[in-house]
């Protein structure tokens, strides 16, 4: 259980260590700095175990962290980039990437060796940069850019939680009605045994009934609409959020990333089956078509979140640079086989999750869709975790103490549905990505 605990906390990379291995000697020449609430007000990153976590661990959640939904939306990042184009470029955006994460590694170890301070987070590391800029502008901006950090985590965030409404409503609402259909289809045949076995006796002997008994009344499965399903989930992702401690959520965080697993597994084994007449697949796409590619792309790398609070865990912190290249690595490699697999599969009828092109009739193909869904379902409270930290205290520090756990419990059931009304509203118009 410690181990999965660790696995949670890694997730919240907006919260810092304020002991860090440093000395309190050393803390104490910038305890002035600390005590400013504006320009410090992001919590710290506490530690679940002073030992640190090993290499192997450090890889895995690097994984785990990079590998979500974004992933099951490449193949359709490849159509509109073409069949060459796309895979050469997710290799390209996989190295940007890569280096991006190095750049901010390495600032963070140059400011915190330069000022000897603690491991710091994403919003400090901008902050003390700018602050220690040899630009009089970036110095008088310090505050400024803490904010912007955390306007963007807060925006990003929440839209990983829009996009989870989408998969979940959309892939559910696959699952309802492919059941139905299912059992429509067996009722009609239920039906039409019993209309063709009945007879009537009469004086030459058994007669076919000119009428049948029983008439055949077709029946359509419900078409409920993609927003009702959203608003099925709503009160159970405000429940899920009101777990506060992300430790309490160890088993769940388990359970999901075993599913996710088993589901791309299963993905794998039945795109490999058939690759399809790939000879009339385009090369490359209208240019009009590559800014979806980009989006959809720079949406599956969504791990850098993780990068700095895993470095800051790690029992030997100089190995990390080595883990960050084999675990991208290996995340890049499975973006490129899968987007360009799944196109090879469906060609042009790729949709916005490959999930959505699995066939109805397979029990199989439908288990993909609700272990996947169970796993994006958990990581909804695990996203929704960086804006409510960010958001949530300087309310609550203006509160008197009695009212600070209900002011906590109101703020995140109104983030969620502020989340689901801007969801809401965009499918009344557009057509959704998954």
């Amino acid at each position: 259980m410690p181990s999965q605990q660790l696995d949670m906390e890694v997730m919240t990379p907006l919260i810092e260590n304020p002991g860090g291995g440093r000395g309190a000697g050393q803390d104490e020449e910038n305890s002035d700095e600390d005590q400013d609430p504006e320009l410090l007000h992001a919590r710290y990153y506490e530690k679940g175990n002073s030992q640190g976590i090993t290499f192997t661990q450090a890889l895995i959640h690097l994984l785990k962290g990079n590998i979500g939904t974004g992933l099951l939306g490449l193949p359709l990042a490849v159509r509109n980039a073409g069949i060459i184009v796309g895979p050469l470029c997710l290799v390209l955006m996989g190295a940007v990437c890569v280096h991006c994460m190095h750049i901010l590694v390495q600032c963070s170890h140059h400011l915190c060796e330069r000022l000897k301070r603690p491991p710091m987070g994403y919003s400090d590391t901008v902050a003390f940069a700018m602050e220690h800029s040899s630009y009089q502008c970036f110095r008088n901006s310090a505050r400024f850019g803490r904010h912007l950090v955390n306007f963007f985590l807060v925006l990003t965030q929440l839209g990983f939680c829009s996009a989870y409404f989408v998969f979940l409503a959309e892939n559910i609402k696959q699952v309802v009605e492919g059941y139905q259909s299912s059992n429509i289809t067996l009722d009609h045949k239920s039906l039409s045994f019993v209309n063709a076995s009945t007879t009537v006796f009469g004086s030459a002997g058994p007669v076919p009934a000119p009428v049948p008994l029983r008439p055949l009344v077709p029946s359509e499965p419900w078409a409920l609409d993609l927003r009702l399903y959203m608003l099925f989930f709503l009160p159970f992702l405000i429940l899920l959020v009101f777990m506060k401690d992300l430790k309490n959520m160890a088993v769940l965080s388990l359970v999901a990333n075993i599913c996710m697993a088993v589901s791309v597994i299963i993905i794998f084994q039945y795109i490999t089956t058939d690759f399809g007449d790939f000879q009339h697949l385009p090369l490359t796409s209208p240019l009009g078509k590559f800014p979806f590619f980009f989006g959809t792309a720079i949406f599956a790398f969504e791990g850098i979140g993780v990068v700095l609070p895993l470095e800051n865990q790690m029992k030997e912190p100089k190995q990390f640079p080595l883990a960050l290249n084999i675990g991208m690595g290996i995340v890049t490699v499975l973006y490129v086989v899968l987007a360009t697999l799944g196109y090879l599969h469906f060609g042009d009828d790729i949709q916005g999750s490959i999930t959505l092109n699995l066939p109805h009739s397979a029990w199989t193909n439908q288990m993909v869709k609700i272990l996947y869904s169970f796993g994006v379902f958990v990581s909804f409270a695990i996203q929704f975790f960086v804006p409510a930290e960010i958001m949530i205290p300087p309310i609550q520090a203006k509160l008197q103490e009695s009212w600070r756990a209900p002011c906590d419990m109101m703020l995140r059931g109104l983030l969620v549905c502020v989340t689901c009304k801007f969801v809401y509203s965009i499918t009344s118009t557009l057509t959704t990505p998954f």
